[in-house]
């Protein structure tokens, strides 16, 4: 992809003032992962009493500025957006009826915020984001290293964060990653997985094989309904997700070239394209740099490839 840039970044706008949105300015805010930060929401009451909220508590923190409300005029300038605006699914309302309408948002929305930040780095957050991905490139025109989504990487801290208790380690020590699409088909490669040196199927305690396959299986699937148990519980998902795309802005605020399963075009890798897939990925100042292709066995890139398919046949059906 392009190479990066090496600009100084250090505005932050956010499109959507709920429970997502705020989440995530929150964590920029106590992460000190920006200088500046404004929220956008057609509901600009809300947008400002949430801006105001947080910068009462800027004192406490490394965020000159943050402020709220209903002009987008406010995002002008703003080095890294990230859109988390769009309608949530209803009950019986199928993830591709969600998706068709969250397309309709995007085709008002980006044109708007490329007039007020055509350089910026734009994060998706909205749902389905990987068909979002694909439509959102589609309308800008964006270089597809300049708009990507969260992807993969809160679902591979839930991976890692089970993994790190079933063995009895800290989570730093676990090498997994889940890839594929953000949502029911992802799934993690095991064959690569570790826990420090040691391959996952390997580890043991007292002498005991820890991750059979049934237990490997019961925690994929704990992994890929986690949201379900959470919105259940809550009504929606927000502080996780929120760290995790904070995480993602650090990235390129702090030009890291972190390696991150965030969801971008593919052109070409595992002879794939025209599809979003979330991917370990190269992320610095200018988006994502690169995406890797880490080792598969046969069956992982089966699955890899019949999640490009599904996306494939969505993308066929939404006319994109």
């Amino acid at each position: 992809m392009a190479n990066i840039t090496t600009r100084p970044v250090t505005k932050l706008g956010i499109v959507g003032a709920g429970s997502v949105g705020t989440a995530i300015a929150y964590a920029a805010l106590i992460k000190e992962a920006a200088r500046t930060i404004v929220i956008y929401d057609l509901d600009g009451k809300r947008a400002e009493a949430e801006g105001l909220d947080l910068s009462h508590g800027t004192q406490f923190t490394g965020a000159n500025t943050v402020t709220g409300g209903g002009a987008i005029e406010a995002l002008a300038e703003s080095d890294v957006i990230v859109v988390t605006a769009g309608a949530r699914q209803k009950p019986g309302q199928s993830r591709l009826d969600l998706a068709a309408a969250n397309v309709r948002i995007m085709e008002s929305l980006m044109p708007q915020l490329m007039e007020q930040a055509p350089e910026a780095v734009y994060i998706l957050v909205t749902n389905p984001c990987d068909i979002l991905t694909v439509a959102a490139q589609k309308i800008t025109g964006l270089p597809p290293n300049r708009i990507f989504s969260s992807g993969t990487v809160l679902d591979t801290s839930r991976l890692r964060l089970l993994l790190a208790r079933a063995a009895h380690v800290l989570m730093t020590s676990v090498h997994a990653t889940i890839i594929g699409e953000h949502g029911d088909s992802e799934f993690p490669v095991w064959s690569s997985a570790s826990i420090g040196p040691v391959p996952i199927r390997d580890w043991k305690i007292s002498g005991r094989q820890v991750f059979t396959d049934d237990f490997l299986a019961a925690i994929t699937d704990d992994v890929v309904n986690a949201a379900y148990k959470v919105i259940e519980g809550k009504g929606a998902t927000n502080y996780a997700i929120g760290l995790a795309v904070v995480r993602i802005v650090e990235a390129v605020f702090q030009a890291e070239n972190a390696v991150l399963p965030v969801s971008a075009l593919l052109r070409g890798e595992y002879g794939l394209s025209g599809v979003a897939l979330s991917l370990p990925s190269i992320v610095g100042s200018g988006g994502v740099y690169k995406m890797l292709e880490m080792p598969l066995d046969e069956r992982e890139l089966g699955l890899l490839q019949d999640s490009a398919e599904t996306l494939k046949q969505n993308l066929a059906a939404l006319g994109i």
